[in-house]
């Protein structure tokens, strides 16, 4: 019995040491796999000319434009709005009941009426002294209160009348002959369409390449290779704050057809030829504050902060943060850590990405 216990006990302890043998057998893979380099594309930094030709987002807009709105509230009486056809400056296009504005306009004429013969009266006799002066003059400040009282009134009957401020193309309508209006509520739309406008944002930098008359060319439909002339009429002088950009407004100069509200594509020449280093958008890894490139150096991957300038199409000018000869990775950024080891697959070039 004693014997079979000595031999037991030692058995037991094999048993354990084969066990923590293996598991650290099965963790030893796991540590390899934590070092191993990730596979990367990547592309040698090096100056090359760039467009000088900027690009920038626009917005089609009308010569004129406008919502129709009712200056006064009540019912509409007489609605004439021919969707989607032209109108011209002046056509009535809708009216307000204005009876209660009427019948007030017409009282106030019977008592003026009455009033003008009072204070014609009393002026023969303010001729030869037979009245005061104090009672022709209540008279007269009566005829003159009611003149003013009938203009005000006649002002109002005005506003219940809607009318097309310019010639135009109207929209599709919001109201019903019938309706109950109020100042808020929007009847229509009119556009004047035969000339149009173009709004697109340009980063305060480039101020300098866009002024008052110079020709920019711009592309409305991606589909259309046709290119369009504008000419630059205005330019906010203030940037937004939040943005930096600038707001520049273009007359187009051909008979472009577009409808107000389509996206256009605006090509500002900078007049500029210059070098550059580019790197591809999506090589870059944006955060809260800065933008960074991945880069290869000794082996091991290095995070770099990099200032952007000029963007094209699926490039980006680099200004500053990597230097001609760095290696930059533009495939498998997202599975690179800093100082963690990487392979270089290829060396491609910027026109194969």
């Amino acid at each position: 019995m004693h014997s079979f216990q000595r031999l037991k006990i030692p058995s037991l302890f094999l048993v354990i040491i084969f066990l923590c043998h293996s598991c650290n057998n099965k963790k030893t893979p796991a540590s390899k796999n934590i070092n191993q380099p990730v596979i990367v594309d990547v592309i040698i930094a090096e100056n090359k000319s760039i467009s000088n030709v900027i690009e920038a987002n626009g917005t089609i807009i009308a010569n004129e434009s406008v919502e129709l709105h009712p200056e006064v509230s009540g019912r509409i009486t007489y609605l004439n709005i021919p969707e989607g056809s032209y109108i011209s400056k002046g056509t009535l296009i809708a009216k307000i009941n204005d009876e209660d504005l009427q019948m007030q306009v017409k009282k106030s004429t019977v008592q003026l009426e009455l009033a003008q013969l009072t204070e014609e009266r009393l002026r023969k006799l303010l001729a030869i002294s037979g009245v005061n002066q104090a009672d022709y003059d209540a008279a007269l400040n009566q005829v003159n209160s009611l003149k003013a009282d009938i203009a005000y009134t006649q002002a109002l009957v005005d506003k219940t009348v809607i009318n097309a401020p310019f010639s135009g193309v109207a929209g599709l309508r919001q109201v019903s002959p019938g309706a109950y209006v109020t100042p808020s509520t929007v009847i229509a739309t009119m556009q004047q369409i035969d000339q149009l406008k173009v709004d697109f944002t340009l980063p305060e930098e480039y101020a300098q390449f866009v002024s008052r008359g110079n020709i920019v060319t711009m592309q409305i439909d991606a589909s259309d290779s046709v290119k369009h002339r504008g000419r630059v009429i205005a330019i906010e002088p203030r940037a937004n704050t939040l943005t930096r950009n600038l707001l520049v407004r273009v007359l187009l100069e051909d008979n472009a057809k577009a409808n107000p509200g389509a996206f256009v594509k605006v090509y500002v020449n900078a007049n500029v030829d210059k070098k550059a280093i580019m790197a591809p958008t999506n090589s870059i890894i944006p955060d809260d504050k800065n933008k960074q490139l991945v880069l290869v150096k000794n082996g091991k991957a290095q995070f770099v902060n990099v200032t952007t300038g000029i963007r094209q199409q699926s490039l980006v000018e680099i200004v500053k943060g990597i230097n001609p000869g760095d290696t930059v990775v533009v495939t498998g950024v997202l599975f690179t850590r800093p100082d963690n080891p990487v392979k270089v697959r290829t060396v491609k070039k910027l026109d194969e990405l």
